[in-house]
């Protein structure tokens, strides 16, 4: 932990090599992707959008062999070390995991210490703080994803590893910006199903966040369930919400007019036409 001016920030290093996490991998970053990660993290932030940060960038004296283009060419590369900062780590995936292994102890005070930690909001005497967690995260989730359509952001790899609990960008790997409006643009050369491509990023969110619901379900009793699940039923407005504010607001559009909706998807259309 780092802190300054009272805030306490999480340190990681990306490319460091091998941990408990890195499954088949060797744990280690290319001096291209690190750098591009550098970059548009600091972006990012300066464009408003929740995102971790990097804090330094060191090149390694070691040789690293990947498949760019994932087309069997391998070659070697340069090493580096990103000194990555963010308020957490946490994912959807840190509490998926526990929940699948039926890990249901060590699942409720990882989310009791997540939430004491992160949301102030929350009293932790609450019965149900684990339902104003879930109501918090779909929220923040639909807000940070209209963040990234704002700015024509694809984030690549939107799976609930790289969605994190406190709706912060992570993971930046294989991202990219949108020359021109295009729902179909897809930064991941790997992602031949175009899983991933930017015009579904609010679906997926729905789906991981569904997923975290799924995750905690054994924690909430039937009453908190039917609850929980209409909450996610809102994902959708408070996403179309949010981005249409996010979106009139580019456009200079002032009050409520019935007809926003129809000029803002008008010339988006327009835009995919030029």
């Amino acid at each position: 932990y780092f802190c300054r001016h009272g805030e306490r920030w999480e340190l990681q290093l990306k490319g460091s090599g091998k941990t408990p996490y890195s499954r088949n991998g060797d744990g280690r970053a290319v001096l291209r992707s690190s750098v591009r990660e550098f970059l548009c993290s600091e972006a990012m932030h300066h464009l408003g959008i929740p995102t971790s940060r990097a804090a330094s960038l060191v090149v390694s004296d070691d040789d690293v062999w990947r498949d760019q283009f994932y087309n069997g060419n391998i070659k070697k590369e340069r090493g580096a070390i990103v000194l990555r900062l963010a308020k957490s780590w946490f994912r959807i995936g840190s509490l998926e995991i526990l929940a699948h292994s039926g890990e249901l102890d060590l699942l409720r005070r990882l989310l009791d210490f997540i939430i004491q930690e992160h949301f102030p909001s929350i009293a932790m005497n609450d019965s149900n703080r684990y339902l104003e967690f879930f109501s918090t995260v779909v929220s923040e989730t639909a807000n940070l994803i209209s963040l990234w359509m704002s700015v024509g952001f694809a984030h690549g790899v939107c799976n609930t590893d790289n969605f994190s609990l406190l709706s912060i960008t992570i993971d930046y790997g294989p991202f990219g910006f949108m020359d021109s409006y295009d729902p179909n643009f897809v930064p991941n050369t790997s992602d031949d199903e175009r899983r991933y491509k930017i015009g579904n990023q609010a679906s997926v969110g729905l789906f991981n966040l569904s997923k975290l619901l799924q995750a905690l379900k054994p924690l909430l009793d039937p009453r908190q369930k039917q609850l929980a699940s209409q909450i996610l039923e809102g994902y959708g407005e408070h996403y179309h919400s949010r981005f249409t504010e996010l979106f009139k607001t580019k456009l200079g559009l002032l009050g409520e007019n019935e007809n926003d909706n129809y000029l803002i998807a008008f010339l988006l259309k327009v835009s995919l036409l030029c």
